[in-house]
């Protein structure tokens, strides 16, 4: 059941309502196999890794960005890694150990322990952090030819990522990072800050029905905003 993850391909099937869970599942199976040919199969040798082991890499690549075009840099960051004997220290795996419900990932979360810390455990998680999907699959099979051995979220806050070579150019990339969050942080806050809320109106004041009726609807815009 843990590695369930693995045999979904994600795709379009038709199948009839009435097919039995065994019926699902033999389905998955015959598009997984169809899906891992000789070629693919050949291609996952070509980066050391099995089709599983594709799978759960995948599932790390495609839960680190949302920008399709990103994946094949961010697996070969990963395969370098791994190539190297440096840890994945991927914050994904660390996300799927608190059940993705982290809306930060703190240091104090890389200490957990568990097979699935990337942090603590050399080499790839057991067994992949969600279904990966067919670009990610393909990022893996298809890596950059960069030397990339970081990445951190651009300081553009625009969801895409900068890569770096060395240590030292991901800490500066990290460090931009930083204070451009906490520059947005302030803006929204201060943005906050100057909002001003009309004040609530007693609809069943006498003689003034009408008056209620537009501090509400002053309001409601207000909240749209």
């Amino acid at each position: 059941p843990s590695s369930l993850m693995e045999l979904v391909i994600p795709d379009t099937y038709q199948m009839y309502w009435t097919a039995s869970p065994e019926e699902v599942v033999a389905r998955l199976k015959r598009e997984h196999d169809l899906y891992w040919n000789e070629e693919r199969t050949k291609l996952a040798r070509a980066q050391g890794l099995s089709p599983y082991q594709v799978s759960v890499l995948a599932s790390i690549v495609c839960e680190e960005s949302g920008v399709r075009s990103e994946l094949p840099k961010i697996a070969s960051v990963y395969l370098n890694r791994l190539r190297r004997g440096m840890p994945l220290q991927a914050c994904p795996t660390i996300c799927y150990i608190y059940g993705y419900t982290l809306r930060r990932v703190l240091y104090r979360h890389l200490r957990t322990e568990s097979p699935y810390n990337t942090y603590i455990h050399p080499g790839l998680p057991p067994t992949p952090i969600c279904v990966p999907t067919k670009e990610s699959l393909e990022a893996v099979l298809h890596p950059g030819k960069d030397k990339y051995l970081f990445f951190c979220a651009s300081a553009g806050l625009d969801g895409t990522n900068v890569f770096a070579t060395t240590l030292a150019e991901h800490n500066r990339n990290a460090a931009a990072y930083a204070a451009a969050l906490e520059e947005f942080q302030r803006s929204k806050a201060a943005a906050s800050d100057s909002i001003s809320i009309p004040p609530v109106v007693d609809p069943s004041a006498a003689g003034q029905p009408e008056a209620a009726g537009q501090e509400a609807g002053k309001k409601g815009s207000t909240d749209r905003q």
